[in-house]
């Protein structure tokens, strides 16, 4: 028996290609990118011929090298995939990037920093150390962004950070005005009457701690939207405490809002501001629990403007950011980047909804 050579030297070739469809290297090249004058017919006439050949189209490895990119942009996100991909905020902004760089033939490599499993074997990564890219995207509220940032920035890699620190000048930002925005929720619970407030807020760093915000914990805090966000609400309820869950999902809001709401009546909280619409969705899952009602006896507010499924029937009082349209400025800053043009940083503003979820305190 003959063995079957699978060696490179032995796969079909453009050449071949080109050959069996009587069409220069050339016009079977521009046949396959969908590009330059080839008529509809040569077009087929090369498609036909690859078909017969068994060939898959031109090495992407050869293109890169002659182009001189990856034709990769990396999205890195700070937690686990599986994680990240729970938040549909995180998944509209990598809707809106992965829509502006398509049209430069670039596809998303989403990184992240968090080994994991893999079949019940320990697997690391591909981290930003290694990975192949032309330029990188850092998604907002990760508390390793001046690590990330250092790490590309040793590579020459170009960067947007989608939030994180603005006092980086050499960093491409697009910010959103996340103290802003919650001192105006703030100041809404204020109007209402409320003053026993506390806040259910976002990973300050890369512990991801459930438990008590402490001054020392702020002062080494290093997730600039937990701190912001932290700000604005202080900048009303200077006295508001604060408790960090382990992340931005449902059952961290429901577990600290647990904790926060099991004091007697006339200690606990009259209202809850949550750093997330998915905390928030579960502050008001904690209450439920308790029996407490919503807004009768707690207000609740979040941040993001997002659909929570099992929300219903509470339309959730919340800032609603653009997260999509973060997601486009990113990407088009990364083309404008790779093309040698210069970008200046953007701010984003969040608007204010009131919804059912927030009331006066009760008397």
């Amino acid at each position: 028996m003959t063995a079957v050579d699978n060696s490179v030297e032995h796969r079909p070739t453009l050449a071949a290609v080109a050959a069996r469809a009587g069409v220069s290297a050339s016009t079977a090249s521009l046949a396959f990118s969908g590009t330059g004058p080839v008529s509809d017919a040569t077009r087929e006439r090369v498609l036909q011929a690859a078909r017969e050949l068994n060939y898959a189209g031109p090495d992407p490895r050869a293109r890169s090298l002659r182009r001189g990119r990856s034709g990769i942009v990396g999205v890195v996100l700070e937690e686990r995939v599986r994680d990240a991909f729970r938040d549909p905020i995180k998944i509209a902004t990598l809707d809106g990037i992965s829509e502006e760089i398509g049209s430069v033939e670039a596809g998303l490599l989403v990184l992240t920093e968090v080994a994991g499993e893999v079949g019940g074997i320990e697997a690391t990564p591909v981290t930003l150390s290694d990975a192949p890219l032309d330029a990188a995207v850092l998604m907002g509220c990760s508390p390793r962004f001046e690590e990330s940032i250092a790490t590309l920035r040793a590579r020459g890699v170009p960067v947007v950070a989608i939030e994180g620190n603005p006092g980086d000048e050499d960093v491409v930002m697009i910010l959103q005005d996340n103290r802003e925005a919650t001192r105006l929720g703030a100041e809404h619970l204020k109007r209402l009457g409320h003053e026993r407030v506390a806040i259910v807020a976002l990973s300050l760093d890369r512990e991801h701690l459930r438990a008590p915000v402490t001054p020392a914990r702020v002062a080494a805090g290093t997730s600039a939207t937990t701190l912001e966000r932290l700000a604005g609400a202080w900048d009303v309820f200077p006295d508001a405490p604060a408790h960090t869950g382990a992340g931005s999902y449902v059952e961290e809001g429901r577990l600290v809002g647990l904790e926060l709401l099991s004091a007697p009546a006339s200690a606990r909280p009259t209202a809850i501001i949550a750093q997330s619409d998915l905390l928030a969705a579960g502050v008001i899952r904690a209450a439920e629990e308790l029996g407490i009602s919503v807004p009768e006896q707690l207000s609740v507010i979040g941040f993001d403007g997002v659909k929570v499924d099992g929300l219903w029937p509470y339309d959730l009082t919340t800032l609603v950011q653009p997260a999509a349209e973060k997601g486009r400025a990113a990407g088009r800053a990364i083309k404008a980047m790779l093309a040698g043009e210069d970008v200046e940083t953007q701010l984003f503003t969040a608007e204010f909804h009131e919804g059912n979820t927030t009331a006066k305190p009760a008397r």
